[in-house]
């Protein structure tokens, strides 16, 4: 299996997700991975850590999550794996919940998220987005 990190979808990738059938409620796993130092496109904060640049959006972007139904489920920091192999763990996991990739795409166009994302880039090394389907767990 390989596994490749990354900032953005591929253009074919976002088409395939969002003109998908499956258009119910979805639960975005977030597999994490920081930059050493953040860096902002104008050189600010130069001494944050890419975490906490990452922090910085993940505060504000549950703002933008209830503004579309959705909500943060859950975060916390990777320690440790039993089970399988990869060549670097992920440094955090996040769980968000949206009511569907609608959602999502609508969260990503409101101004609120556009001011916020300049902490995602500028903490953000590379991540897997995985979508799911809320199970028999209620969340």
């Amino acid at each position: 299996m390989h596994v490749a990190n990354a900032v953005m979808p591929r253009p074919e990738q976002a088409q395939l997700f969002f003109a998908g059938a499956d258009s119910g409620p979805m639960v975005m796993i977030n597999l994490l991975k920081f930059k050493d130092k953040a860096e902002y496109p104008d050189g600010s904060d130069a001494g944050l850590s890419g975490k906490d640049a990452y922090l910085r959006y993940g505060a504000a972007v549950q703002k933008c999550l209830e503004m579309v139904g959705g909500r943060a489920v859950f975060s916390g920091d990777v320690t440790g794996i039993i089970l399988g192999d990869v060549e670097e763990l992920w440094d955090m996991v996040a769980l968000a919940w949206y009511p569907g990739p609608q959602a999502m795409l609508q969260m990503v166009g409101l101004p609120e998220y556009q001011g916020i994302e300049v902490h995602r880039f500028a903490g953000l090394a590379g991540q897997l987005n995985i979508r799911t389907a809320p199970g028999l767990m209620a969340l």
